[in-house]
This record gives structure tokens, C-alpha cells and sequence, in this order.
């Protein structure tokens, strides 16, 4: 069974060591700067609205949800989705948080072209994140190479979509950095610092995947 591979195990542990470890910075960057209040008036939600405003997206809704750091912002329903730490509190941390999803607003209200790549793959990413392990087991069971190959193409749409998002939430970040760097120093230092922090777990998860998906595709070089 491919799980018990060498390659296979090793890929596991480096995704293990750098989940622990990048989750590790962003929980520690959180929490230093959670203890910082904001130079600004209001909490996430008020400075993140201010942006907005600042920048077209009036027509973007903040509302608050359950959980912790759960924030997102949802281009359905046009929403900015705030954590309660993040909606309710002055720090900066919570400002940081609330203004990268506004900035991620700001990408939809303007037509950011990564943005709009990436929604454009959120339905195949959907189907195939479901699909893709049993295509490819299938063809490990039955030894057909043509499942298999299609089992790793269907993988590599979400390699595809977790590169896409990179761009993504970097440009996110750097948009609200820059708004909090027109009114606060104070605050676009520990942005900085928290949101580096976040953009970290997604380069892992980027990089985990491309490993994990150059492993899939040796196995249909390589039929056991």
C-alpha cells in the first residue's frame, strides 16, 4: 500500500513539521500583538469598514462568526466573516486580521486577476478534492494506469489552487498594510508581523502539496 513508502512517510512528517511550526509563529504573532491596543479608534470591524469605504467596496457587509481566527471574507454574499476576537476588539492583531479580509474585498470589488482565477477553480477544486484519492486508489487496486493518471491530474487542480492563492493573500496582506501604514506605524508593524505569519501556512501548505503531488505522479511512473 503506497502510504507505507518511504517517500511517502517522509513527505507526511515534513507536512506535520511545518503545519506545527508555522501554526506555532502565527499563534505566537497573534497573541503578542493581541496584547497591543490599536493606535486607531474603533475595533477590527470599525478600521476594517474604514477601509473600505476608503477604497469603493461601501457595498461589503462585516459580520461576526464563531470560533478563532475563523475570519474570511466570502464573495457570495459579499461579506466580511470576523472572528469574535477580531470583530469586537482594538488590537492590533484584531485590526490586522479584519483589514487582510478587506483587503481580499477590495480584490473582488476591482477585479483582481489572481482573485477571480482562483474563484474561477473553487467548483473543480470541489468536486476534485473529493474524488481525486479514490480515483487514484482505484487504479493502485485494479493496476490501471489510466485511473491512476487521472487520480493525480484531479490532485493536481488543488496544487494549482493552493499556488493561485498564494498571490492571493499576499496581495491581501500588502493592501492592508499600506492602508494601516497611512494612519499607524505602530499598527503596520505588527500587521506586518501577523500577517507574514499567516502568509507562511499557506506557503507550507503550497509547498506540502507539490511534494505530495510530485510523489502521486513517480507512482505512475512506477507500477508495483
Amino acid at each position: 500500500m503506497y502510504g507505507y513508502d518511504l517517500p511517502y512517510l517522509v513527505i507526511a512528517i515534513i507536512s506535520v513539521v511545518l503545519g506545527t511550526i508555522t501554526q506555532g509563529y502565527i499563534n505566537s504573532a497573534y497573541n503578542k500583538w493581541s496584547q497591543v491596543p490599536t493606535s486607531l479608534p474603533g475595533t477590527g470591524a470599525d478600521v476594517a469598514r474604514r477601509m473600505l469605504d476608503a477604497n469603493g467596496a461601501n457595498a461589503v457587509g462585516i459580520t461576526q462568526i464563531a470560533g478563532h481566527l475563523t475570519d474570511n471574507y466570502d464573495p457570495r454574499d459579499n461579506m466580511l466573516h470576523l472572528s469574535g476576537d477580531n470583530y469586537t476588539k482594538g488590537s492590533v492583531a484584531s485590526v490586522a486580521v479584519a483589514c487582510h479580509e478587506a483587503g481580499h474585498a477590495i480584490q473582488n470589488a476591482t477585479g483582481y486577476s489572481m482573485m477571480r482565477l482562483r474563484s474561477s477553480l473553487v467548483p473543480a477544486v470541489n468536486f476534485t478534492s473529493r474524488t481525486w484519492g479514490l480515483v487514484f486508489i482505484a487504479g493502485l487496486m485494479f493496476n490501471a494506469l489510466g485511473l491512476m493518471q487521472l487520480g493525480v491530474a484531479f490532485f493536481a487542480v488543488s496544487v494549482l489552487f493552493h499556488i493561485v492563492t498564494l498571490p492571493v493573500e499576499i496581495d491581501a496582506s500588502r493592501r492592508a498594510v499600506a492602508y494601516l501604514g497611512t494612519v499607524s506605524d505602530v499598527d503596520q508593524t505588527g500587521a506586518k508581523e501577523v500577517l507574514t505569519a499567516a502568509a507562511l501556512t499557506y506557503v507550507a501548505a503550497a509547498l506540502t502539496s507539490v511534494l505530495q503531488l510530485m510523489y502521486y505522479m513517480s507512482r505512475t511512473r512506477r507500477r508495483d
